[in-house]
């Protein structure tokens, strides 16, 4: 819960000259803001990236998505293994993918599709999607896996602030979209910016933080995030009382650190969807209606939020895709756990997806940007080849699919591939340490030199001895 310790002094609406600003309900981790600046601080200078990228935006799509029914389809197959779904042609000859992703079919030569991606568990947890690592902590339905340093490894958003600190000024290195209702987090099992044992000051700003963890701007709660002029507006309030200095006399450096982040427009703005003209709008399918979605919403403006967000000077943004709401199954939510009815979950979500994703890279590609921006999509896990009684995909972690673009990697391409039904992998089996040694590449981070202390003192490499792919330059 963030707090403003105000005056006592009648009609005094000013913050004291000590000041208490906590953070924990914009989830940095509980901590007050300005400790969490002194420990960075402590941590010593930022460095800046000579690396040809400047940030990265992750898509998680929890629940494990079939790439049977995506990237990899076996038109050969048995019907009880191939499915119902044919694969179409791309823009690059010889790549297909599911006839449901028209758009990414048509700027394929911007992809690199893996078709053989391990390091899954069988568990609904995106611990892996996140740190690259299977090991962790017992965490709610989810087991210990024995090999975690103290402290738990960090995501990549953390790893990104610890070695670089802020892209800009007033902008958290780490920013997460995902929703932290208690059912969508069940699902996630592992916060996607989680700071492991580089520690709170390093965690990721969590922007919808929106149930039961409220956060007070001149009266705008994050529970009304989803007015995000009104989120403006609380900003810009707040913000010219600390222009006017009515809220820094005596606040020391780090207090000021502090506001600095929470004063600055450039976040709240880039919170703000009006903001963009309808021709992009128009582009991420926020100009029309989808009477067939709950309430007639979707999570598409993610990836506007996304792009923008990324655009305002964070290096890393999260998000987490499904239809609306994301959620437990059970409980009439939507995830990508598809055990039952896989094939028309896939036909309501895939074109969702494919719109989604389609449009945030081609969007970046025309705002220049896309040299600059990596990005990722996967899973926890891939779905089983054999088709279950209720028309339904199981839990499959022999191997999954990803899709990778931007960052300055070679494009255009497919990695590895699976076995006849897609049981395992055929060629080239591709951890996701690959994939982020591959990432961490391009954002200017050697992964074969650099290690940080765990909780216990001990140095760690972020990935072991998992090594960029040369495939992607």
């Amino acid at each position: 819960m963030q707090n403003f310790t105000r005056s006592k002094r009648p009609g005094g609406d000013r913050l004291s000259r000590r000041a208490c600003l906590r953070i924990g309900g914009l989830a940095l981790g509980g901590l007050a803001l300005p400790q969490i600046l002194q420990a960075e601080a402590q941590c010593g200078p930022s460095k800046s990236s000579s690396g040809a990228a400047k940030g990265i935006i992750m898509v998680l799509l929890p629940g494990g998505p079939s790439h049977l029914d995506m990237y990899d389809l076996k038109p050969d197959a048995p019907a009880e293994i191939r499915g119902e779904f044919r694969p179409i042609a791309t823009n690059v000859p010889g790549i297909d993918v599911c006839e449901l992703l028209p758009r990414l079919a048509g700027i394929a030569d911007k992809l690199t599709i893996i078709r053989s991606l391990v390091g899954a568990r069988d568990d609904h947890n995106t611990h892996w999607c996140s740190t690259g690592w299977e090991s962790h902590p017992p965490m709610t339905s989810s087991p210990i896996v024995a090999g975690y340093p103290p402290g738990d490894w960090p995501s990549m958003g953390s790893v990104l602030s610890r070695q670089f600190g802020p892209r800009v000024t007033g902008v958290p290195p780490a920013v997460d979209l995902t929703p932290l209702d208690p059912d969508a987090r069940f699902i996630l099992r592992t916060p996607p910016t989680q700071p492991g044992y580089l520690g709170a000051a390093h965690a990721g700003f969590e922007v919808m933080a929106v149930d039961r963890r409220n956060i007070m701007l001149n009266g705008v709660s994050l529970d009304r995030l989803a007015n995000r002029r009104a989120l403006l507006t609380g900003f810009d309030q707040f913000r010219r009382q600390a222009d006017r200095g009515e809220m820094t006399d005596g606040i020391d450096e780090f207090h000021r650190q502090a506001f600095e982040v929470l004063t600055s427009p450039r976040l709240a703005e880039a919170l703000d969807l009006s903001r963009e003209d309808s021709r992009t709008r128009r582009r991420y399918g926020l100009d029309v209606g989808y009477p067939g979605e709950r309430e007639g919403r979707t999570l598409l403006d993610q990836f506007l939020l996304a792009r923008r967000v990324i655009e305002a000077g964070t290096r890393c943004v999260t998000l987490a895709f499904t239809r609306w709401p994301f959620g437990r199954m059970l409980q009439g939510d939507f995830n990508w756990d598809w055990h039952k009815d896989n094939f028309n979950e896939a036909r309501q979500t895939l074109p969702l997806f494919d719109l989604g994703l389609s449009a945030l890279i081609e969007d970046l590609q025309e705002r220049g940007q896309l040299d600059d921006i990596a990005v990722v999509a996967w899973g926890e896990f891939g779905r089983t080849p054999k088709i279950n009684q209720n028309a339904g995909r199981d839990h499959w972690p022999s191997v999954a699919g990803a899709l990778l673009a931007g960052g300055g990697l070679r494009c255009g391409q497919v990695l590895g591939s699976s076995t006849r039904w897609g049981e395992t992998p055929l060629t080239r089996p591709i951890h996701f340490r690959d994939v982020f040694a591959t990432l961490y590449h391009r954002l200017g981070i050697d992964v074969a030199a650099t290690q940080f202390n765990d909780l216990a003192g001990r140095p760690q490499y972020l990935v072991g001895d998992h090594r960029p792919l040369p495939e992607l330059g």
